[in-house]
Order: C-alpha cells, then sequence, then structure tokens
C-alpha cells in the first residue's frame, strides 16, 4: 500500500518511518526545500533516539521518499496522513490554518478514493470541517474518507511509542476506512496493541482527554508538593505510596518546577477553549494550567529567595529541554526560571546534552558551557531543572569545588539530601523539607 503523509515535523517524521518499517512505501510531504534536501540524506532535523538509523535504513530500502509535490503523493496514495502544526492562537485555541491549507490543496489532486487521516492533535469538529473543504474544492465528485487516528507519541519515546502503543484510536463513519486503516496497523495486531474504533468526534476528543487527565496528575502532585514543604511531610514518599493504588498508577506522579513541552501547554488550553466555545466548564483543566503555572513562578521564587540578592551573581542552570531525551524547549520551565533568574540581574551559566543550539535562539543573554562542571564554575548556586540522566549521577564533590556557593536546587528530587549535605551543600528539593 502507498500512503502520504503531510508534513514533516515530530509527528509527520516518525508516523512516516514507522510505517516504512511495516514495509508500507511511504510520501513524506513538506514546503521547505532546504528540510527536504536534509531528510533525503536522512538527516532529522529534531533529536529524537532512534529515528535517523530507521529513515535511513528505509530511505536505502526505497520505501520512504520526500518531495514538496502535493499532487504526485496524493495521486500515487490510498491514505493521506495530516500531520501539520496546530499552534495554539492568542486566546489558546488550536489554529487550524495549516490542517485547512492542506485540506484545500488535496481535495485539488483527488482524482479516485481516498482516505485522508487527521493525525495533528485538532479541535472536536476538525473531521467534519475537513470533510466540508474538500467537498467543496473537488474538480467533481469523488468519493473520500475522513478518518481522525491521533497520535500518542511520548518526545523521547517516539519509535517506541509507534511500535508498541498502549492502544492506537481510530474514529471512522465508513466501514471501508476502518477496514483500510486497520491493514496499516495490521503488524500491531500481531503484538495484541488495543485497537479502539470509535466516531471521529470521539477519537478528536480522546486525544486531549488523554494529555489534559496527564497534565493534571503532574498539577495535582505538584500542590501536594507545596503542601508537604509546609507540613515538613515528603513528598516522593507521598507520591510512591499513592502510585501503588492501581487505580492512581505511579505515572506522572513526579514533582517538579511545571510541565512543558509541545503537547500538555497547548492541548489543556485548546481544550478550555473548546470548553468555552460550547459553554461548558472545565473547572479541573482550568485549575491544572493555573497550578502549572504558579509551579514554574514558585520554582524561581526559590532560587531567588535563597541566593536574598541575586544581582550581579552566578547561577548554574542544568537541564534546558522541557523533559529528557529531546531538545524540545517549548514552554520548558527552565526558560521561565532563566527569564526570572535575569530579570533581577543574576548571570546564567547553562549546559544540557542537546537543546542548548535550541534555547540559544531564545536566551542568548545566558551563557551556555560545554559539560556541568563547566556550568558550575564560581555558581553561587547549582540548579537541575531537567532530569537528564547523565545528571543523575554528577562528581558532586567536583561540582562542590567548582562552585562559588554552596546552593544546591534538585527541582526534579533525584539526588538524596543526606548525600548532598555531607558534601557541604545546602539542599533544595521540590515538596521536602529544605536542608
Amino acid at each position: 500500500m502507498n500512503i502520504a503523509v503531510i508534513g514533516s515535523g515530530y509527528v509527520g517524521l516518525i508516523t512516516g518511518a514507522c510505517f516504512a518499517e511495516f514495509g508500507l512505501n511511504v510520501t513524506c510531504v513538506d514546503n521547505d526545500a532546504k528540510k527536504l534536501r536534509s531528510l533525503k540524506k536522512g538527516i532529522v532535523p529534531f533529536y529524537e533516539p532512534g529515528l535517523e538509523e530507521m529513515m535511513q535504513r528505509n530511505i536505502s530500502a526505497d520505501r520512504m521518499h520526500f518531495t514538496s509535490n502535493i499532487a504526485n503523493a496524493v495521486d500515487s496514495s490510498l491514505v493521506i496522513f495530516i500531520a501539520v502544526g496546530t499552534p495554539p492562537r492568542g486566546d489558546g485555541s488550536a489554529d487550524m490554518k495549516y490542517v485547512e491549507g492542506v485540506a484545500k490543496e488535496i481535495a485539488k489532486h483527488i482524482n479516485s478514493y481516498k482516505v485522508i487521516v487527521t493525525k495533528s492533535t485538532v479541535p472536536v469538529g476538525t473531521g467534519e470541517k475537513v470533510r466540508r473543504i474538500i467537498s467543496k474544492n473537488l474538480k467533481e465528485h469523488i468519493d473520500f474518507d475522513v478518518v481522525s487516528n491521533p497520535e500518542f507519541l511520548r518526545e523521547g519515546a517516539g519509535i517506541e511509542d509507534f511500535m508498541r502503543p498502549n492502544r492506537v484510536v481510530i474514529g471512522a463513519s465508513s466501514n471501508q476506512a476502518v477496514a483500510i486503516m486497520k491493514d496499516l496497523y495490521r503488524p500491531l495486531y500481531l503484538i495484541e496493541a488495543p485497537i479502539v474504533i470509535t466516531d471521529v468526534k470521539t477519537a478528536e476528543l480522546i486525544k486531549y482527554a488523554s494529555n489534559a487527565f496527564l497534565a493534571t496528575k503532574i498539577s495535582f502532585i505538584n500542590e501536594i508538593a507545596n503542601l508537604c514543604e509546609k507540613v515538613g511531610a515528603n513528598v516522593q514518599t507521598v507520591a510512591k505510596t499513592m502510585g501503588l493504588d492501581r487505580r492512581i498508577g505511579p505515572k506522572f506522579l513526579h514533582a517538579g518546577p511545571g510541565y512543558g513541552g509541545s503537547c500538555f501547554p497547548k492541548d489543556t488550553t485548546a481544550l478550555l477553549q473548546i470548553g468555552k466555545d460550547c459553554n461548558v466548564n472545565l473547572g479541573v483543566i482550568e485549575a491544572t494550567v493555573k497550578a502549572n503555572k504558579f509551579q514554574k513562578e514558585k520554582a524561581a521564587d526559590k532560587i531567588i529567595g535563597a541566593i536574598g540578592k541575586p544581582d550581579g551573581k552566578t547561577i548554574c542552570i542544568l537541564g534546558l529541554s522541557f523533559k529528557p531525551n529531546t531538545d524540545d524547549i517549548r514552554d520548558a520551565p527552565s526558560l521561565h526560571i532563566i527569564k526570572r533568574l535575569l530579570k533581577v540581574g543574576a548571570k546564567i551559566r547553562a549546559y544540557d546534552p542537546v537543546a542548548m543550539k535550541e534555547a540559544k535562539k531564545i536566551q542568548p543573554e545566558a551563557t551556555f558551557c560545554k559539560d556541568s562542571y563547566d556550568a558550575a564554575k564560581g555558581a553561587e548556586a547549582v540548579v537541575i531543572v531537567t532530569e537528564w540522566n547523565q545528571f543523575r549521577n554528577l562528581d558532586l564533590n567536583r561540582i562542590r569545588k567548582v562552585a562559588k556557593g554552596k546552593l544546591f536546587f534538585d527541582l526534579r528530587n533525584i539526588y538524596e539530601p543526606e548525600r548532598l549535605l555531607k558534601i557541604g551543600f545546602n539542599y533544595y528539593s521540590i515538596g521536602g523539607s529544605q536542608q
């Protein structure tokens, strides 16, 4: 089977590469000529473990192709995935201009039955809108189906999530479209991956509801962490014990400086806007968003309060990406913390294994260093913001020697307080007593 994936960003490239790995013939479409030249060489424009190797393997096998010619891609494919961006607008709602533009382009080139699949995260009702746009712009009456097939890819583990998913959601109103989509995902039936067949609107809402719930768990445990600090309890023990209840589970119960990235901030605000448009009060999700903003502020306040007079003092920031194994810094807590510290006159020395190139574009005032120890030189305080594995086993004695001050902020709770105290640091965590 031939398929097309329109949009060669994170979701589009992983979708295309994994379907090619299944043995399908995949054409990825993008309008960025510079990006296309790199993609044809198997070079990925972002950091994602294992993706370049998979792409290069399938390019060599002639199963994965790249083009700017949407007409040829549509003409030669039975299934066309829309995987373009839906960035937030000023009111928090998803900007649908790219999805709508692609729908118009697809319509111009359809000359036989097609299945058009929205892979992008889109508001409820988008499937109907895409159907109307395509119908309006068809040159002649041709049958087609619109399907919602939301992605659930974690940055840093996207290939694993595609190849061994918790579930695959197919929203469709046509038995023919469902049969074709099942055929696409046939390799996953062999590993008994759950396949959920539903209507288009329900499939569209599943993605928003899933991300909003996970974001809620993060904001919930962060609020419990703040209470722990006040009463002298330990949030890690609270969270671990909560997680032993199988109704709750341990995932996303890790206290920290707030969530970030490309999904949770965007999807929670978009879901709030959908609720407003439908006159439905989504109070829990509204509280989640509010709590996350507060948590980022509180992390910065904790550092500033402990330093006292930050003006002219150097702060070491370890970790810039919103989470490990990605170079994505969108809405990352590190950026908010750095911005606040710079505003009060502090100097920033920062290090991240892969995200510094992107961070330099947003925070050029910071000094970006070659490693953790270089970043800690002369620092009044060391702050771990992202829990990269290499930060879990730092030579703490070396850090203590090169740092000027003795303040250590472990915003991901990856160290035992006693270990830091023994070396001579003043230790600050999230949701524990400060020592």
